[in-house]
């Protein structure tokens, strides 16, 4: 999808952004964006996280996702910030949920946690102490 990196009012700058989904990772989505650079740009999101994003303000810190449909407005803005400085970006509202939805197919929302391996995940815990 094509999102907007928000640099002013009056400007922005389009860059391709993907999402991925993992049935074995129920609880997130991978965000990919395609800059100019040689290396794409990758960021961790909640699913829960960007469906909320839809229907008002979600997120703190580092990550914020908020919806401007209300405003007659289709798109939706993810505020991502790090020790590098913060970013700005406007996706259409569409295009998220379409997405979302392709992951719900998958695997419902509520039912994540049947997804995930526990053994292996204590196994991994464990083996980092």
């Amino acid at each position: 999808m094509t999102a907007q990196l928000v640099v002013s009012r009056a400007y922005s700058l389009p860059l391709c952004m993907r999402l991925r989904y993992e049935p074995s990772d129920p609880y997130v989505v991978l965000a990919v964006f395609f800059t100019h650079s040689d290396e794409p740009v990758e960021w961790v999101l909640g699913r829960d996280l960007l469906a909320d994003g839809l229907k008002g303000s979600a997120g703190h810190g580092d990550v914020r996702i908020w919806s401007a449909v209300g405003r007659g407005d289709a798109a939706m803005y993810l505020a991502l910030g790090s020790r590098m400085g913060t970013a700005l970006l406007e996706v259409h509202v569409r295009d998220v949920k379409t997405f979302l939805e392709s992951t719900e197919a998958l695997v419902p929302r509520g039912t994540e946690s049947g997804r995930i391996d526990w053994d292996a995940e204590l196994a991994y815990l464990l083996s980092q102490s």
